[in-house]
């Protein structure tokens, strides 16, 4: 599958953003695909409320028509998975959120599974996905990092910490037997999480680029 190419659309306007999202999906793809990223100029540098991603969307469903062609798919790689819905009912390619692809990977199995992010403006929105994803029985609900969000982000180690113990509530308090990592700008806070508990801790851009593989591959084969 050489020469295949992703479309990963950060909703957010901050282009070390992308690129740090670009990397962490490239590594996901391996040498099958090669993945481009673009990213809005209209929203904020960090989506933290729902005004905020909400007003996201009808950007990201722009881009994706505008940098789809010669690509095979396309993640939005924001954890609201904002525009999504009419990428999917307009384009022709397979497209797939971080929210949804990390839900599903969550309850993999018959999981638990909770959320652990640093947006609790975004509460309403992350609580809704599930419920619309049909693994509402599944969710034990959404613990949030210690902080500033944007603070958080531009100091790893704290981010890192603070969301540790997000997790670690999700786990302890909630019975959760995965824990999300909710958010793109979280990718690498997500992976280096990863090793530090014993439950499965998911993280949303691996999730999305293994699903829209298996999309693309399911899409080929009719």
């Amino acid at each position: 599958m050489a020469g295949r190419r992703i479309l990963l659309i950060n909703p957010n306007s901050n282009e070390a953003t992308t690129a740090m999202m670009v990397a962490i999906a490239t590594f996901a793809a391996g040498n099958s695909f090669d993945v481009v990223g673009a990213t809005a100029t209209r929203a904020p540098r960090m989506i933290v409320s729902a005004e905020a991603l909400e007003a996201a969307a009808p950007e990201v469903e722009e881009i994706a028509w505008a940098r789809s062609a010669g690509c095979d798919g396309i993640v939005v790689a924001a954890f609201g998975d904002p525009g999504l819905a009419g990428i999917k009912a307009a384009a022709s390619l397979p497209a797939v959120g971080i929210g949804e692809s990390a839900m599903f990977a969550a309850a993999d199995n018959g999981r638990r599974f909770g959320v652990a992010t640093t947006t609790p403006l975004l509460k309403a929105k992350i609580d809704a996905l599930p419920e619309a994803l049909g693994l509402r029985s599944r969710y034990t609900g959404t613990r949030f990092a210690a902080g500033d969000a944007q603070e958080l982000m531009r100091d790893p180690a704290r981010l890192r910490e603070a969301l540790a113990g997000a997790v670690e509530a999700c786990i302890a308090q909630d019975g959760a037997e995965a824990v999300i990592i909710g958010g793109g700008p979280l990718g690498e806070a997500a992976r280096e999480l990863q090793p530090m508990f014993t439950v499965a801790v998911i993280a949303p851009i691996p999730s999305a680029v293994a699903r829209i593989i298996r999309l693309i591959g399911a899409r080929e084969a009719d």
